[in-house]
């Protein structure tokens, strides 16, 4: 599995990329067949003094993409609410082959 973790307007801060990493790994637990993992940490509303954090996940296996997007105050926040909704859509998935 290749993990790529891309950055838009900022540099990400290494609790933020471990955090990223430790619950990436457990994607092998819903699907044994991903190939790539795209994730993008953008900063929202640059003009604004309050800046969303969007986070946005690209998951590849062999015949399919898997894309969540979430927008939230915190890093952190955003990619738990996105990780959550993508491992719903890879269990769709694979029960739906499974059938």
């Amino acid at each position: 599995m290749n993990v790529n973790i891309q950055t838009v307007h900022f540099d990400a801060d290494g609790k933020l990329r471990s955090h990223i990493e430790k619950k990436i790994e457990k994607l092998n637990q819903f699907h044994d067949k991903i190939t790539n993992v795209n994730i993008y940490l953008k900063l929202d509303n640059i003009v604004h003094a309050i800046k969303d954090k969007v986070v946005e996940i690209k998951v590849t296996i062999p015949k399919h993409e898997f894309f969540v997007k979430h927008t939230c105050k915190t890093f952190e926040e955003s990619f738990d609410l996105a990780m959550g909704a993508l491992i719903n859509q890879i269990k769709r998935k694979k029960a739906k082959i499974a059938v």
